[in-house]
């Protein structure tokens, strides 16, 4: 099998996430995704596709992150490897859809607005 793109966005982070079959290795910017997302709740957001489906082992992903947080930047890449899984088999879908792997958080940052601290804060009122 050739290596699967596919792309998983969340907030400003963006993940390019690159299947293959392999042994269960996860790469994140040239390092381990264990020790780049360093807590262990980060560590299971990234690999739940992987469990949900019982494909731990069986492919390599190498993924480059871009933009964000921290937390963002693995939810994003839970978006990536969940598309790539359906890519490479489409029976993965409906089991992941149900977990909600599939659907992509649309929340963003409001932009700040003119005359304004933040996006909808304002500056306190004086009477006199």
């Amino acid at each position: 099998m050739e290596s699967i793109n596919a792309i998983g966005r969340r907030k400003a982070a963006v993940a390019r996430v690159y299947l293959s079959d392999g042994k269960g290795n996860i790469t994140v910017n040239g390092r381990d995704y264990r020790e780049y997302f360093g807590s262990e709740i980060l560590q299971y957001v990234v690999t739940q596709p992987l469990l949900v489906l019982n494909a731990g082992d069986k492919y390599d992903i190498n993924v480059n992150l871009d933009g964000g947080g921290v937390k963002g930047q693995a939810e994003a890449l839970r978006l990536g490897i969940s598309r790539a899984l359906v890519i490479a088999d489409e029976e993965n879908k409906k089991q992941l859809k149900s977990n909600g792997f599939l659907t992509r958080n649309p929340r963003e940052v409001e932009r700040k607005k003119p005359g304004r601290p933040k996006a909808r804060k304002r500056f306190q009122f004086s009477k006199r």
